[in-house]
Parts: structure tokens; C-alpha cells; sequence
């Protein structure tokens, strides 16, 4: 490659459909004609020597070429934006809308922080907190349903780290969660330590985003063999605390979630009588919001918000 005579505007083309996987998501967000990105791609791809895309029913599907050679372009680009046009976002005069995808219990320890630190701010955005469907968020964050999602997504944070930037998503580990058993404070079992047997021959109540009949605790015990009988399947955290208190069902809450139940003083917590693993709450958001100023300005309030302790 003669870099003395390579137009830069081509990485700008190779930088979007990185993190788009779509040419005319690229081409759209440039202000470009798809022919024209297309040609942009060609001509790159022979100022390199090597093709660097391979067009699949579903995109822009990068070589290993390009995945080693975009963190430097990303890099590099962002070094000239700063330098040439330095960006900063003043809360205090902008009106921007943050999106934000989470669980209740999520947001129950991180919003209080979140609003106290932008009224100090003087902050004037405004932040939607959206109900998480799903322990796989990509799609809202890709289709642009959602700006940012946090919470707990195993499948979704794995492909990360193995496909890189290819899947036009980041992530950021937040805090660890810890889970307990939690009952009402007349419960039968309330006055003893949980057994295993005692917990798999009990009623229970399970939170499922989704509504699937099965959660994080049911794959736990059928690793061991046993499993338990749920007669209650709800969507929200709260819903859970406020059932379990007028039932003799058990259900497990986020340990650090309990005393914003509301209903804590009528609430026992037991350690599970299996092993379970740190959730890890992870936040995700799009490729194509990474450098914007005002998203970094609230990622790093996030992120601050869930500095306190672990779950």
C-alpha cells in the first residue's frame, strides 16, 4: 500500500461497515450513495492488496485482515476527529435521549445514583429506562431500539470476546451479583438453614424475562440432578418480593436488590443450598454510538453508579 496516496476518506467507508456489517447502513450514515461506498470498499480493498469484506445473506461479513486492522483505523480516526474537530457534550445544553434497556432490579440500584449525579449536573436530558425482555439484548441494540442494555447476558457477552468487533458491539463489565433464596418471614423454612432437599421439595416462584419456564437455578440443580417445582413464572423483581411476602413460595432476588423491595422487614434471605457462580452485569452498546460525546458522558455516569460495592 502507497500511503502517501491513499484517500483517507476510505477508512471512513471500511470504519462504518465495521461497525454497521451493512453496506447501506454505512452508506446512509455517511451521507453516501451505496454505489459509491461500494466503490470506496473496492478501492481499498485494492490499495491493501486483499479483499477485506465477503458479502453474506446477512452483510458485510469482515476477512481476518480486516479484524486486525480496524482498532488502529477506529484508533487512528478518533485521533484525527479530536484533534481536528474536538468534540464535547455540556449536559447543560443539550436535550439528548438516552435509551437505557434493564431489568427492575437493575434499575432500582442504579438509577437513584445515576439522577442524583445528573441533577447535580444540572443535566438536561432525559433518560428512558425500557423493560429487558431478553438475556440477549443484540438485537434492540443493533436495530436501534435501545441506546445501551445492562444486565446479565452470557451468550451475548461470549460472542463478543470471541468474534470482536465484528458483532458492532461493545461491552464493559459493571459488577458481579450475587444471588440469594428469599421467603417471607413466616415461612416454614425460615427458621432454619436451606437443604437442598427442603429447597427442591418447596413451592417457588420464578423471574423470567422472557416467560420461559426455566432460569439460571434450574440449570444449577440439573446439574446435579434434581429439580424444582414452579407454580408462579412473573417478568419484574418487584412483583417477585411482593408475592413471596403474602405466599409460602421462595424465589431468589440479587442480594443487593432486597431492601429496595420495600418489603425487606417482611422478607428472610438464605444462602442457596447449591453452588451458583457471580452473575456478571455486563453494559453493551452499538459500535456506532462508541465515540458519540454524549453516550461516553453517560456510560461513564454509569459506570460510576455501579461503583458502590458487589452485589
Amino acid at each position: 500500500m502507497n500511503f502517501r496516496t491513499l484517500d483517507l476518506n476510505l477508512l471512513r467507508v471500511f470504519d462504518r461497515v465495521m461497525a454497521d456489517g451493512s453496506l447501506t447502513r454505512a452508506a446512509a450514515e455517511l451521507s453516501m450513495t451505496q454505489p459509491a461506498a461500494s466503490h470506496a470498499l473496492k478501492r481499498l480493498h485494492q490499495a491493501v492488496g486483499e479483499p477485506l469484506f465477503v458479502r453474506t445473506a446477512f452483510g458485510m461479513k469482515p476477512t481476518a485482515r480486516a479484524e486486525a486492522l480496524w482498532p488502529q483505523v477506529r484508533d487512528a480516526l478518533a485521533s484525527l476527529r479530536e484533534a481536528l474537530a474536538p468534540e464535547r457534550f455540556d449536559p447543560r445544553r443539550g436535550d439528548a435521549v438516552f435509551r437505557l434497556a434493564m431489568a427492575d432490579a437493575t434499575a432500582a440500584l442504579l438509577a437513584p445514583p445515576l439522577l442524583q449525579a445528573l441533577q447535580a449536573e444540572e443535566a438536561r436530558v432525559s433518560v428512558r429506562l425500557l423493560p429487558l425482555t431478553t438475556r440477549d439484548p443484540r438485537r434492540l441494540l443493533l436495530e436501534g431500539e435501545a441506546d445501551i442494555a445492562i444486565g446479565h447476558f452470557p451468550v451475548a457477552v461470549a460472542a463478543l470476546v470471541s468474534e470482536g468487533p465484528s458483532t458492532g458491539l461493545r461491552h464493559q463489565h459493571l459488577y458481579d451479583s450475587r444471588y440469594v433464596c428469599v421467603m417471607r418471614r413466616g415461612h416454614p423454612l425460615a427458621k432454619q438453614a436451606l437443604t437442598l432437599d427442603d429447597y427442591c421439595a418447596a413451592e417457588h416462584l420464578l423471574v423470567s424475562f422472557s416467560g420461559r419456564p426455566h432460569g439460571l437455578m434450574d440449570q444449577a440443580l440439573a446439574a446435579l440432578g434434581r429439580r424444582r417445582r414452579i407454580v408462579l413464572t412473573v417478568n419484574q423483581f418487584f412483583t417477585a418480593g411482593r408475592v413471596v411476602t403474602q405466599s409460602d413460595l421462595l424465589t431468589v432476588l440479587p442480594e443487593r436488590f432486597v431492601p429496595a423491595t420495600g418489603d425487606a422487614d417482611q422478607l428472610v434471605m438464605r444462602e442457596l443450598p447449591f453452588q451458583m457462580d457471580p452473575v456478571s452485569v455486563q453494559m453493551l452498546w452499538p459500535l456506532r454510538l462508541d465515540a458519540d460525546p454524549a453516550q461516553r458522558w453517560l456510560r461513564g455516569h454509569l459506570m460510576r453508579a455501579a461503583t458502590p460495592g458487589d452485589a
